[in-house]
């Protein structure tokens, strides 16, 4: 059964302890072939978190190096694909040095611990090849340099030209040039950005990398992993021998992510093929050049539960950086959002370059947002064009339920905070049973416990409309209710309709008003503003015959409900 069968390989990113433990391993060892086929020198590839980057670039480090910690590499390549390959591929296994960082866990509030965590990475990485030492290869200045590092003594200029010094040394000594592997580079300059070190981590990196990887004759082939792809001006200044993969590209597609095929392999051994289906609809979706992929680590987690449909990615980070760009965006008031909460497309001009020194001043353009959310793995590409413009226009949806169910917590957590979120949920189930008295007095609470809705929105009935559809967004995970958004129905178009289809409970129809008061108005005169302007939005429900879609689908139960705004005053009626 599953639990003797497969042994799921979660969190294991060491390609030669996986083998050697017999965890279950998808066979990616292709892409060490697709690496060799590929003329560029220098190949950055961008995946999300968990798409399997570190445990790819540690099996290139196994297929190139002869030995790692003095245990030969060649036997744990046996009956994988990559055995097949031509001659002219297999003759590069073992036969290069490997310099391998990470980077991944550089996620420090000050550059000066970030650098100096650095250090201890190169002297590591010095340690690494210690043998270097012996003998004649290095000079006495080379020598005392190395020390320098491996102490954690070295100058600024001497851990800027670390790695391009390290590949020299390595190239001298096995008269090979090496293979530089970095794996998720840009995780230092993401918490450059978010704890407003941008400048010099950029800068240190600018020349740390540059020297290394530009014009380096001690450099067989690098392969860098992230992310995002940061800025070429901002970080890769004068490297014209780079070549980015990201989201948009087809080729290392299938390496990253698990393809249907290999999923339903997956599915069968571990006795889950009659549970595909459901599988597909949380996991599966995300669309890479043209391929269509799964979400690795929450195949693997769901595998390894037996079944268990739940959101495994979610949990894999604090998505602080996604999290810092969606709610300062205001994204949730947007038409475009809505759109893709309800499962249809946007169309958007994607950026594929990341500039964080402007990413604060842009962010509130779609562009901006919609781009980096789609390298972080949050929307697919269902379809792109390439026209006279620089930026590819996309259509992007949101590729699954699993991201789906994030975006409502997202949501959540942006618009309540701690105990507000135990409010939130008697708020939902209030309106969900149709007890408007109780709902209306929690919406009251929530209104004047939250968020500003003077600070988040210029479109005041953009953002109560966007507000409720935040509150109520887990609702459509429910088998039970259907969310509509902006529809046409019957004369006209309504703003808001949980659409039930349990006879016991009522389906919701919902109008927002704003109301505009002078400054003349005294607070009596804005209530009976508000009163108005309520009745006035309910009578508009009726005249406008709104409820007819939900008529359709043969709801009986149709409870209108209209609400007038004015900062956080309001006015409900209902019938």
């Amino acid at each position: 059964m599953l639990s003797t069968v497969l042994k799921m390989p979660i969190g294991q990113s060491d390609f030669g302890l996986l083998i050697r433990k017999n965890y279950h391993f998808v066979d990616k060892s292709l892409f060490i072939q697709a690496l060799l086929e590929d003329s560029a020198d220098v190949i950055l590839i961008t995946r999300p978190r968990r798409f399997g980057k570190t445990l790819n670039l540690s099996m290139l480090r196994y297929y190139f190096a002869k030995e790692i910690d003095n245990q030969e590499t060649a036997r744990l390549f046996e009956g994988l694909k990559i055995q097949k390959a031509p001659e002219t591929i297999r003759q590069h296994q073992g036969k290069y040095p490997v310099i391998f960082l990470t980077l991944k866990d550089l996620k420090f509030s000050t550059f000066e611990e970030t650098y100096q965590n650095f250090c201890q990475l190169i002297a590591f990485l010095y340690e690494e090849h210690r043998y270097l030492l012996a003998g004649e290869i290095l000079s006495t200045n080379e020598k005392t340099r190395y020390h320098a590092i491996l102490e954690e003594k070295a100058s600024s200029a001497g851990i800027n030209y670390s790695l391009k010094g390290l590949s020299q040394y390595l190239h001298r000594y096995h008269k090979v040039a090496p293979i530089i592997l970095i794996d998720e580079y840009d995780t230092p300059i993401q918490s450059g950005y978010l704890y407003g070190y941008y400048e010099p981590i950029i800068k240190f990196f600018r020349t740390f990398l540059g020297s290394a990887l530009k014009d380096n004759p001690h450099c067989f082939k690098a392969v860098l992993t992230g992310i995002l792809r940061v800025s070429k001006e901002s970080l890769f200044s004068g490297l014209n021998n780079i070549e980015v993969y990201s989201m948009l590209r087809a080729q290392y597609g299938q390496y990253f992510g698990f393809t249907e095929e290999e999923v339903q392999d997956l599915l069968e051994q571990a006795g889950l093929r009659d549970q595909a289906a459901n599988i597909r609809d949380w996991y599966n979706g995300y669309q890479i050049g043209n391929h269509t992929v799964y979400n690795p680590w929450s195949l693997l987690n769901c595998v390894k539960e037996k079944g268990l449909l739940k959101c495994y990615w979610l949990n894999t980070s604090d998505n602080a950086l996604v999290k810092e760009c969606l709610y300062r965006s205001g994204l949730i008031h947007k038409e475009s959002f809505e759109r893709l909460l309800e499962g249809k497309t946007v169309d958007c001009l994607i950026n594929e370059n990341i500039v964080f020194s402007v990413l604060q001043n842009l962010i509130q353009h779609d562009s901006v947002i919609l781009s980096f959310l789609l390298m972080a793995g949050y929307f697919k590409v269902v379809s792109v064009e390439y026209t006279e413009q620089i930026e590819p226009e996309c259509q992007l949806a949101i590729p699954n339920r699993e991201i789906k169910i994030l975006y409502a917590e997202l949501i959540k957590d942006w618009l309540v905070e701690g105990q507000n979120r135990i409010q939130v949920n008697e708020f939902l189930n209030q309106l969900l049973q149709g007890d408007i008295e109780a709902f209306e007095e929690s919406f009251q609470f929530l209104l004047e416990n939250t968020i500003s809705v003077h600070d988040l929105s210029k479109e005041p009935e953009a953002f109560y409309h966007g507000f409720m559809i935040g509150l109520t967004a887990h609702t459509q995970f429910h088998p039970n209710y259907c969310l509509r958004s902006n529809r046409e129905s019957g004369q006209g178009r309504y703003d808001y309709l949980i659409l039930s289809k349990d006879s016991s409970k009522p389906t919701l129809l919902m109008e927002f008003k704003r109301v505009r008061p002078n400054k003349t108005h005294s607070s009596s005169e804005v209530n009976d503003l508000l009163e108005k302007t309520a009745h006035e939005a309910l009578a508009q429900i009726e005249n406008k015959i709104y409820y007819q879609e939900a008529k359709q689908y043969g709801n009986q139960s149709i409870l209108m409900i209209a609400i007038a705004f004015c900062g956080k005053q309001f006015k409900l009626v209902y019938s």
